[in-house]
């Protein structure tokens, strides 16, 4: 199947994910529980990745999935020639709350590469695509990346992880941020604040999460001419396109500088 097909395709699965969503929200019949005691899952989750899965089943039975629901040993497929990255509802928090930041996204990578990416906010009425080497798209309309070079009129977005005890050393590099910056957001959903950096909503983004919250965003963002990339080396064994801690997606000018400043702010609580 060609790059083409495989993102009409997912567009299509994206979106019938989001009726599913929107229907779950609209009727109030959803329960959750907190995995590890830390982290809220809605039987929305699994209905919806269940939904994905069988719909790339169907069409593509030899690709190989990792989803957040799934969660595979990432060591085992990153090499995958066919591997789709899938998180069925980024912002559960969100949508367990009635908030409107929530999205599917769905990414292929071959070999490690990501080559396609959708993201689609279904209460939003967004659905972001990009193809490897041929730009970036809201509703099918070309979007392109902040350009600002200025740090200090930059607005950044950024999240926290669920476990609270993670959450301290993350202080400084807030502080730095909101010291040298216009301002913060955290909207709850990595996969949406990735797409506000590619149409330039926002002008940069920093966290670490998993392959499922970010592939298909980050490569949505750099299609429309953002700067990605990692504030420390990758390891070893898991590709830069899959490897989710310590992300940076800024407008190309300010890349460098930010970085700076969040090095900087780690070495001070090292200090």
């Amino acid at each position: 199947m060609r790059p083409q097909q495989r993102l009409e395709l997912a567009v299509a699965i994206a979106r019938e994910a989001g009726e599913r969503i929107i229907d779950a929200r609209r009727e109030h019949r959803f329960s959750h529980h907190y995995k590890d005691g830390q982290e809220l899952v809605t039987d929305v989750d699994v209905a919806v990745d269940t939904l994905i899965g069988e719909r790339l089943a169907t069409q593509l039975p030899d690709d190989e999935r990792l989803s957040e629901e799934l969660a595979p040993a990432l060591d085992r497929l990153a090499q995958a020639e066919a591997l789709w990255v899938v998180d069925p509802i980024d912002g559960t928090v969100n949508f367990a709350h009635g908030l409107y930041h929530v999205a599917v996204s769905i990414a292929w990578a071959s070999h490690g590469e990501v080559c396609l990416g959708v993201v689609h906010a279904p209460f939003l009425g967004e659905t972001f695509t990009a193809l490897k080497g041929q730009g970036a798209w809201c509703n099918d309309k070309p979007i392109r990346a902040s350009r600002t070079n200025d740090l200090d009129r930059c607005l950044v977005g950024t999240g926290f992880p669920y476990r609270r005890d993670s959450r301290p050393p993350l202080m400084r590099r807030l502080e730095a941020v909101l010291t040298h910056c216009r301002d913060v957001r955290r909207n709850g959903s990595a996969a949406l604040d990735l797409c506000d950096v590619a149409c330039g909503r926002l002008d940069a983004y920093y966290e670490s999460v998993s392959p499922w919250d970010f592939a298909a965003g980050q490569l949505i963002a750099r299609e429309a001419g953002a700067r990605t990339g990692h504030l420390y080396p990758c390891p070893g064994g898991i590709p830069p396109d899959l490897y989710g801690e310590n992300l940076l997606v800024a407008s190309p000018e300010v890349h460098g500088e930010l970085a700076e400043l969040l090095r900087a702010a780690d070495d001070d609580r090292l200090a």
